[in-house]
């Protein structure tokens, strides 16, 4: 006899993402009519070690059509999921990864197996007639609302190269909740763009995920911005409202000459310097997190980075990949003191899991992220609030690819009341003082 809860029925679509770029969109149907969708993130700034997403190539969209990844949806993993139960989430990505048989999911996609993954999970936690936040969380763990990092300045692989570092955000870490979050990052927003407008550059230019992307002379330049639209907003900086940074280094890294070449600023650094360089910034800014500081497989200094930036969270997002082994020699080195957890990265909610659970055994912080190419699905925010991962990361406070995971986050702590947690601060590794 079948179970309520048992996969008949998976399929998948050709949808847009926030750059117009074709993603997968997934449902999957259950015996007892309940039905999930999911539609999949694309980044631009990818990790050499992330699983592959599956394009089509040719001429069409410019070679990323996903036809052939929604046919594999269609035939291959339909087949190897059909009449498995959608509560056994563990079973149903054991089988995904079974039929693609390949590490990094080269065969059918990383972009068709996550959509599975996810519909799945979705499918699932309707049928128990609970939220997705509530279904994917262990045990009597209880929701956490996370605390935002809200992209203010892009530069990199977000918004042209106008600067080298690819990403400036605020943490709202004086906040409360996480309303007060959002809106704290809202003024700021809004303040370092009249900074920005001011100063004489661009406005109009809006990077992937909806930060500002002037054209600046340096990058320092960048950070002198957005402190300044910090504290034109009203804030306190340090107290009020912080500095997190994604270098991205591996964007910038020369393996040949084992050097960061800061085009935007003519400028060709060592690791050792470019972690001086940072550490010179966090000296007069209050920068609480750090990103990528080093490239992904620049495993000799990361170590000595994560040292000399003691009193920072030290965030690896290329170095790990949202990948256990990575993320296992990372722990043994002392590499970093935070993940950065994406599960486009890795192709199955499971193994993404298995990420922020190791992460919290071995007392780093967690950050989940979305990626410059989204929809405006919102499951993410779900993961953030079911899986207590204190932290995430989804763009600006504009566009609705953003905004979608905002609203969602915000309509879960106003749902629960009373009864709702927000990380704040202490999310952080380490904490700040505020």
């Amino acid at each position: 006899m079948k179970n309520r809860t048992d996969i008949i029925e998976v399929f998948a679509w050709e949808a847009l993402d926030s750059r117009g770029t074709p993603t997968v969109a997934c449902e999957v149907g259950l015996t007892g009519g309940t039905r999930g969708t999911a539609m999949v993130p694309s980044g631009a700034s990818v990790g050499t070690h992330e699983a592959k997403a599956l394009r089509d190539g040719g001429q069409r969209y410019g070679g990323d059509g996903v036809r052939t990844a929604t046919a594999q949806v269609n035939s291959v993993l339909a087949t190897a999921v059909r009449g498995l139960d959608a509560t056994a989430q563990a079973d149903v990505d054991t089988a995904l990864r079974a039929a693609d048989g390949t590490a990094d999911l080269s065969v059918v996609g990383a972009n068709a197996v996550l959509a599975v993954s996810v519909a799945t999970a979705r499918a699932a936690a309707d049928a128990a007639g609970e939220p997705l936040y509530r279904y994917v969380a262990e045990g009597s763990a209880a929701p956490l609302l996370p605390m935002p990092m809200v992209n203010i300045i892009s530069g990199g692989a977000h918004a042209g190269r106008a600067v080298d570092i690819q990403d400036f955000l605020v943490v709202p870490i004086g906040a409360g909740s996480f309303a007060e979050a959002i809106e704290t990052a809202w003024e700021v927003r809004r303040s370092t763009a009249a900074v920005v407008a001011s100063r004489g550059h661009n406005v109009a230019l809006i990077a992937d995920e909806g930060g500002l992307g002037p054209v600046l002379p340096s990058n320092r330049a960048a950070l002198e911005l957005l402190a300044a639209g910090i504290e034109k907003a009203g804030f306190r900086l340090g107290t009020d409202a912080a500095i997190a940074i994604d270098v991205a280094a591996s964007e910038f890294y020369d393996p040949a000459g084992r050097t960061y070449d800061l085009a935007a600023e003519q400028r060709a650094l060592t690791a050792v310097e470019l972690t001086e360089e940072l550490r010179s910034w966090a000296a007069d800014f209050p920068i609480v997190s750090i990103e990528d500081p080093l490239a992904e497989d620049d495993w000799e200094h990361w170590p000595g980075a994560a040292a000399a930036l003691a009193g920072m969270q030290v965030l690896g997002d290329d170095l790990f990949v949202t990948d256990p082994k990575r993320l296992r020699r990372g722990i043994a080195c002392s590499a970093a003191n935070a993940v950065l957890v994406k599960p486009n990265q890795i192709g199955t909610l499971t193994a993404a899991h298995e990420v922020v659970n190791l992460a919290h055994g071995a007392a780093m912080a967690t950050v989940l992220s979305a990626r410059s190419g989204e929809t405006e699905d919102s499951w993410l925010a779900d993961l953030a609030v079911g899986w207590r991962t204190g932290q995430i990361k989804v763009g600006s406070t504009m566009r609705s690819e953003r905004t979608a995971k905002w609203n969602r986050l915000l309509e879960i702590e106003a749902r629960l009341g009373s009864a709702a947690t927000f990380a704040g601060a202490a999310a952080l590794a380490p904490a700040p003082a505020v």
